[in-house]
């Protein structure tokens, strides 16, 4: 991650944009499915395969995955949730981990009786998606009982989860003059929209800095967010040294100009995972899948 950015913004709100991929999303209402107690919101759409999508920190399903996820449902039976903390799902003021989310996915496929699919994550998902995978390979499980489904296939999406890129995210962050402007903020937001994406289009002009920052006071996930930026022990959840034991097919997907989680992650995924392909997206930045929605499409098509 690159220094300037990694202290106005690290994982803090990888995608808070929601609303312009929104417009465009699939018209399946959510439906709603109980975890652990908690009450978590998720689509299904298509037949075929199954594809289980995982979105990032500060977004949704349909933040993430709305400008696709029609399209992807013409060929795949798409599974798409709004994790626990984010969206329309609960929001309990826990202390979250990549492990709570893990599990919570764990316990999503249970139910629902998926055995045989595709995981594809974003962000912070990418990293829920690459441990999940480790895991469930590996047959790591509190109790026999609560074995993790094993995906076929993997697609990471610009994915969080590199020890040193994390350890800047979670590290001391600027003061004084150098400090970054507040993140609920119009100077914040337009910082966020500004890192997260490339075309200047997105992150520039009064009616998107005030529509993303109504949006972004609106998703009452703050709690959630400001639990993962300040707790440093999710280093001790990094996927180094871990993802040879990822032996299934992968696709690692990056946005060729992403300031938030810098390409060379990508080649770090895709140098530790046996086999695994790289593409990277020209003219994108962190969320091809809503910025480039067409050229992220025909990234992954052909692997699913």
């Amino acid at each position: 991650m690159r220094a300037p950015l990694a202290g106005i913004l690290g994982l803090a709100m990888l995608l808070a944009v929601a609303p312009m991929a929104a417009a465009s999303a699939a018209k399946e209402q959510p439906q709603t499915i109980q975890l652990f107690g908690a009450a978590i919101k998720y689509y299904e759409a298509g037949r075929g395969p199954t594809l289980v999508l995982v979105h990032g920190l500060g977004s949704s399903a349909q933040g993430d995955w709305g400008k696709v996820m029609a399209e992807l449902a013409k060929t795949h039976h798409v599974l798409a949730l709004d994790q626990l903390g984010f969206g329309a799902s609960d929001k309990p003021m826990i202390d979250y981990a990549i492990q709570t989310w893990v599990d919570f996915l764990g316990e999503f496929l249970r139910q629902k009786k998926v055995t045989d699919f595709t995981l594809m994550g974003k962000s912070l998902g990418g990293w829920i998606s690459a441990q999940y995978t480790i895991q469930a390979l590996d047959g790591v499980a509190a109790d026999p009982a609560f074995a993790l489904p094993k995906p076929s296939r993997l697609v990471l999406c610009d994915a969080a989860g590199r020890h040193d890129t994390m350890a800047k995210t979670f590290g001391p962050k600027p003061t004084g003059t150098a400090a970054p402007p507040p993140a609920a903020s119009l100077a914040g937001q337009k910082a966020l929209l500004g890192a997260i994406f490339h075309d200047p289009r997105w992150s520039t002009g009064p009616a998107a800095l005030k529509r993303g920052f109504a949006w972004s006071l609106s998703k009452g996930d703050a709690w959630t967010i400001h639990s993962v930026y300040s707790n440093p022990a999710l280093l001790n959840e990094a996927v180094d040294g871990k993802l040879k034991d990822i032996t299934i097919p992968t696709l690692v997907v990056w946005g060729a100009e992403d300031k938030l989680l810098p390409p060379a992650d990508g080649q770090f995924y895709a140098d530790g995972i046996p086999g695994a392909k790289l593409v990277t997206i020209p003219d994108s930045g962190h969320a091809p899948m809503i910025e480039t929605p067409k050229a992220f499409l025909a990234a992954v098509e052909p692997f699913l």
